[in-house]
């Protein structure tokens, strides 16, 4: 294997990439809503279905984009692609910070979404700069650094939104910029020439993108798993508060301090845990954990009878956290050096489709059986369907996995 050149400045510098990646999402969502409602001069009802469209038209354009960006990381190298779709991310909270239009909210969203590097980018660094048997506990504190820029962000945004709904988007695109010039500074470039391969455009798309992986079964088979997981893990953001605010008449602070908790106990995890535990259980067990109580947790939430009763729910869910890292650090070490940006820009592209069908079928589940006439009045059916998938996840890993082994040994 290859020496791993970049030091701790390097890691660091990812760590840092994805908690402000976070920290700026987290600050924008307390203030989006009234900007969006001053923008379309509406009310915060109408708002939310432009916050909607906002939310589908950034998960097309991930869903469209990722492939590329992956594949121009394995054309030109991690560091342009990471430091560019930085840039890119500071302009687009400059754009709508200073929208005079809704429609400028769009551009800014189009922009963002396109140039969605960061955490797929990220990812194929940390694979180049990781030994194989760590990996799985690296990618864990890139869950770490997106718990703890979800805990802070939000917090920050609310605070901010007090000097106005568009300072928070000032903040975020100034600390996208400084870490431009960090990484300037302080990252090297992973991949070695020798590694790169052509950018074809029949590859960097979702489609080729999927096609380009044939040659690893074993990963086209846990995409298949990952597809349901995603559906189930994109229950939260599409249902969760929704469901709070109807079942249990929670405030607003209610709401802020659970996903405070949500936010910390992922940190917790995925930077304390993941690495012991995949060291100690393998990263197949591992997996097979998260996916339990990650099934667990969906089930608490959908027959919770008080509101207390969420924050145990919170708790399991943290070890979603087992997932990610654990499939990734298997599928990383299947597929090739020179192919590490293409599979994290596939993931992503999976991120992005399910992103925006997840919150159709999801709300819409909860909207069929939270309604008075409902034949069967069960707000939480739509967890209750997200932990079924989380199972079904965890099954079709572990057929895919058994597949491999006898596929290995004949």
């Amino acid at each position: 294997m290859r020496e791993r050149r970049p030091g701790r400045h390097a890691l660091l510098f990812i760590l840092i990439t994805i908690f402000i990646d976070t920290l700026g999402f987290g600050i924008i969502i307390p203030v989006l809503p009234r900007l969006i409602a001053d923008l379309g001069h509406t009310s915060i009802s109408d708002a939310a279905g432009y916050g909607g469209a906002l939310m589908f038209v950034f998960a097309l354009m991930q869903f469209l984009f990722a492939p590329v960006m992956g594949n121009l990381s394995d054309r030109f190298g991690r560091r342009p692609v990471l430091l560019i779709s930085l840039a890119t991310l500071s302009v687009d909270y400059l754009i709508m910070g200073f929208a005079p239009t809704l429609a400028w909210l769009f551009l800014g969203r189009l922009l963002s979404g396109a140039s969605a590097a960061t955490f797929s980018t990220a990812n194929a660094y940390i694979a180049d700069i990781t030994d194989e048997s760590e990996r799985a506990a690296r990618f864990g504190l890139v869950g770490a650094a997106w718990g703890i820029g979800f805990v802070i962000g939000p917090a920050a945004g609310g605070l901010l939104g007090a000097l106005g709904p568009r300072v928070p988007f000032y903040v975020a695109a100034g600390l996208a910029l400084v870490n431009v010039v960090y990484g300037l500074l302080v990252l090297p470039e992973t991949l070695s020439r020798d590694k790169r391969r052509p950018f074809r455009f029949a590859r960097a798309n979702p489609a080729g993108a999927l096609a380009a992986l044939r040659p690893y079964p074993l990963v086209l088979g846990l995409f298949g798993a990952l597809t349901l997981y995603f559906l189930a893990h994109d229950v939260n953001p599409s249902v969760w508060t929704y469901y709070v605010l109807h079942k249990f008449q929670w405030s607003e602070g209610q709401v802020g301090l659970a996903l405070a908790a949500v936010g910390l106990s992922s940190a917790v995890v995925s930077g304390t845990l993941v690495g012991p535990v995949v060291k100690r259980m393998g990263e197949a067990r591992a997996a097979y954990l998260g996916f339990a109580l990650a099934a667990v947790s969906f089930f608490g939430y959908a027959f919770a009878t008080q509101g207390w009763m969420l924050f145990p729910a919170i708790a399991f869910g943290a070890f979603m956290g087992l997932v990610m890292p654990s499939l990734r650090g298997i599928m990383s070490r299947t597929v090739a050096e020179e192919s590490q940006g293409e599979l994290q820009g596939a993931i992503s592209s999976l991120m992005g489709l399910t992103a925006i069908f997840a919150p159709l079928i999801m709300t819409q589940t909860f909207r069929h059986f939270s309604m008075a006439d409902a034949w069967l009045y069960f707000p939480g059916a739509s967890f209750f369907l997200a932990g079924c998938l989380a199972l079904l996840s965890g099954m079709v890993v572990m057929v895919s996995l058994k597949r491999e082994r006898l596929r290995a040994s004949t």
